[in-house]
């Protein structure tokens, strides 16, 4: 069975910190939040699994190493 660690902490911050704390006028303005948080949480943030990078600097410095990989090959 896999480890759905990250799943859970992801899933209560989300509830935490952003579905609990808005009362929703429509779908389309739940996305608008919902969206509005993900870019945060994604580009801002810090995250400790990633050694203190955001998850886009994270992707952003993966890529820049396998670049770097391939083209040692």
């Amino acid at each position: 069975m896999p480890d759905n660690g990250f799943v859970e902490s992801f899933n209560g911050r989300l509830r935490d910190e952003c579905l609990n704390e808005h009362l929703f006028r429509s779908y389309r303005h739940a996305r608008e939040i919902i969206e509005d948080w993900r870019i945060d949480y994604n580009l801002n943030r810090p995250h400790t699994s990633l050694d203190g990078l955001t998850p886009n600097e994270f992707a952003t410095r993966s890529q820049m190493d396998h670049n770097m990989n391939s083209a040692s090959l």
